[in-house]
């Protein structure tokens, strides 16, 4: 694993923040929330409460800030951070467009020096939940929420991980990397579309991060393209996530 990950990660969505911004921006559009690589549909998954008013919430790792802007329209009051300053300018355009009010911080999701028990509900899609220390962010995400409070992350499924060659090609049928031990993939070096260093873990140690912090889980999901998908998105090919779980997520309750 690459030490210095963080770095290598922000400058991957620095560089990379120009080719997010129209996604960005129909995301924030949405009347309806959606998720994951084929835009799986809220109604469907349950990520957010339907009524956030009187509750504080924070996004981390927002990118462009779209699910920070629609927690907002469910009436919470926001927090998002991210340490790509480029991505963070791209939000802030975006929120100022739809008259969000925000609080956007430009900083690390695993120590974010915000204070203890301050809000009610996190969430993180492809953001810490992949950029960052699994036993860091969750660790962060735990101080930060109040008793009572609930987390909900959404990122790549193990499995997907496990069938991705080292090569950065897209995801097969074949087992091409050992389960166990799993730590993630540093994806800077490949000769396919270089980008950052992601994490995951196996689904047993998953488990037990989550009980060493005191996280209690309440729900998980495992997601799968459509019927109706087709191509390849980020590296796996619609015929492959039609029948295995691309994305996975977690929902979880920090304990009153």
């Amino acid at each position: 694993m690459n030490t210095d990950y963080l770095s290598v990660n922000r400058d991957v969505w620095d560089r990379d923040a120009a080719n997010w911004a129209e996604i960005g921006a129909r995301h924030w559009a949405l009347e309806d929330p959606i998720w994951g690589n084929w835009g799986l549909p809220e109604s469907s998954l349950g990520l957010l409460p339907e009524d956030m008013r009187g509750l504080d919430a924070i996004e981390l790792g927002c990118g462009t800030g779209y699910v920070a802007g629609w927690m907002a329209r469910r009436g919470a009051r926001v927090t998002a951070i991210d340490l790509s300053g480029a991505q963070l300018a791209t939000a802030r355009d975006l929120a100022w467009a739809h008259d969000a009010d925000i609080t956007f911080l430009h900083g690390n999701a695993e120590a974010t020096e915000l204070s203890d028990a301050a809000f009610d509900f996190a969430i993180s899609e492809y953001g810490a939940a992949i950029w960052c220390r699994p036993e860091l962010w969750l660790a962060e995400a735990w101080r930060l929420l109040r008793p009572g409070g609930r987390l909900v992350f959404l990122g790549n499924h193990p499995l997907s991980l496990v069938c991705s060659p080292e090569s950065g090609a897209p995801c097969d049928r074949t087992l091409h990397r050992p389960y166990r031990g799993m730590w993630g993939a540093d994806w800077s070096r490949v000769e396919i579309d270089p980008s950052g260093v992601c994490f995951n873990l196996t689904m047993g140690n998953w488990f037990a991060l989550f009980a060493k912090i005191g996280f209690r889980v309440e729900n998980y999901q495992e997601l799968y393209a459509p019927d109706h998908a087709d191509h390849t998105r980020a590296s796996v090919p619609a015929d492959w996530a039609k029948v295995y779980p691309i994305e996975q997520v977690w929902h979880l309750v920090k304990p009153g």
